[in-house]
């Protein structure tokens, strides 16, 4: 049976990454679907855990059996079982302009693969991640006319313009959660970042004559980081057998090399016009949360987040020209600010520690909400928010320490004001987290 439950998981995770997947054809779609992806490093992504995702997205200080929380490497130190992870998302986003115009993009993704196990059973845990850093992912159309000479006399030829975005950077993180005794728990990761992030500008004509071009302005990057993670547990703090945490993380600033690039498509073929080497760096990042159990029913959690985006810096040249690639980031450093978040949300599970409880009433309640300051600002004036609101449910199985969960999320980002765009997004995803006993000796009897 260890065997088959192994098998069915791993055949799980493969159809679960073959649904999000997009075919090649669909590869622009791929992502957050917002036009404020084009700045910066794209939309951030970050996931922890599918128990942390339907409860406001923190979970900084949610210790947990079932689930190995990604943001704060301290609390793989709980780790009995050996974990795989997979999850999968699907997103619908709808965009407003203050002139009526509207739109919308629809696109699925992988949001996580995660493999964690105990070195040594609740002292010791290792962990494993790889799961997207930040996604590029914008289309908008602009339509107009010019007036060019064809078979020697000059005409309004009508045109059409793309603006589109994709790519983005990956991140695969390994590393270490340490319990020191029974209150205090420390962890380290070593982070991996890369990735392309490309920008296009499809030019097509109404005049058969002219030639159809795309030019491509992109930047390929990679580099190294690590985070930091702490983690108290208290007990009998508020009431009897009650449980309270505090934890917290932070990531080091990263520093990225790579090379920007324009290239021409013109009738399939790619001519590559530039190149240029250059170096980014990313701030750090602080994370701090609390979490509560009064019981074995109820878990709270309360969340924040600060990256300090205003420090970016890029010593990628600022101009461009017809071969010159245009400035990265979109609009000069100065399109980026500090970023915050709050987040908090709550779970209930009404069996609590009773087996012999209903299905149901062994399945995990979640819900949860946050709102971002978020760290682009396109016309570097307006401050932009987001907002959501989160839930989900966690089915147990009869696999034992498997969990299959389902979590949704709605929300709203930007404004319509000075020549803005407002995202209305409603994303719904599914996760798949086993967990067995590996890597353990049998006891002779």
């Amino acid at each position: 049976m260890p065997g088959f439950s192994r098998l069915l998981f791993l055949g799980t995770c493969a159809a679960v990454i073959l649904l999000a997947a997009p075919s090649p054809a669909q590869a622009q779609s791929n992502g957050e679907g917002t036009i404020y992806s084009r700045f910066g490093m794209g939309s951030l992504l970050e996931f922890s855990s599918s128990q942390s995702d339907a409860m406001g997205g923190g979970g900084y200080a949610l210790r947990s059996l079932n689930y190995n929380p990604d943001a704060n490497p301290a609390l793989w130190s709980d780790q009995v079982f050996t974990r795989l992870s997979g999850s999968a998302a699907y997103r619908s986003t709808s965009v407003e302009d203050g002139q009526g115009d509207s739109g919308r993009l629809s696109s699925g993704s992988v949001q996580a693969l995660q493999f964690n196990f105990p070195l040594y059973e609740r002292s010791l845990g290792v962990g494993i991640s790889f799961q997207p850093y930040s996604r590029s992912n914008y289309s908008r159309t602009k339509s107009g006319s010019a007036d060019i000479p064809i078979s020697g006399e000059r005409s309004e030829v009508p045109f059409e313009t793309e603006f589109s975005g994709s790519g983005g950077l990956h991140r695969l993180r390994g590393g270490l959660g340490y319990r020191i005794n029974d209150m205090l728990s420390v962890g380290a990761t070593a982070d991996l970042l890369f990735g392309t992030l490309e920008r296009r500008r499809r030019t097509t004509w109404a005049a058969p004559q002219l030639r159809n071009t795309v030019v491509s302005d992109g930047v390929q990057l990679s580099g190294l980081t690590s985070t930091l993670g702490g983690h108290l547990a208290l007990a009998d703090v508020f009431a009897e057998d009650d449980a309270f945490s505090i934890g917290a993380s932070v990531t080091l600033p990263a520093n990225l090399s790579g090379e920007q690039y324009r290239t021409l498509d013109e009738d399939l073929a790619r001519d590559t016009l530039s190149t240029e080497r250059g170096d980014v760096t990313l701030p750090w990042k602080g994370r701090l949360g609390l979490s509560y159990q009064p019981n074995a029913r109820w878990t709270v959690v309360l969340d924040g987040a600060f990256e300090p985006w205003s420090t970016f810096s890029s010593d990628f040249s600022t101009g461009a020209s017809e071969t010159v690639p245009s400035r990265f980031p979109a609009g000069g450093p100065g399109t980026l600010a500090d970023r915050w978040r709050l987040s908090t949300g709550a779970e209930v599970v009404p069996a609590g520690d009773d087996q012999l409880a209903g299905y149901f009433a062994q399945a995990a309640y979640r819900f949860g909400g946050y709102a971002e300051r978020m760290y682009v600002r396109p016309d570097q004036e307006t401050t932009l928010y987001e907002f959501a609101l989160t839930a989900g449910i966690s089915l147990p199985t009869s696999l034992s320490g498997t969990r299959i969960d389902l979590n949704t999320t709605a929300g709203t980002r930007g404004t319509t004001t000075n020549s803005l765009v407002r995202d209305r997004f409603f994303g719904v995803s599914l996760h798949v987290n086993f967990g067995e006993r590996w890597f353990q000796r049998r006891k002779l009897r």
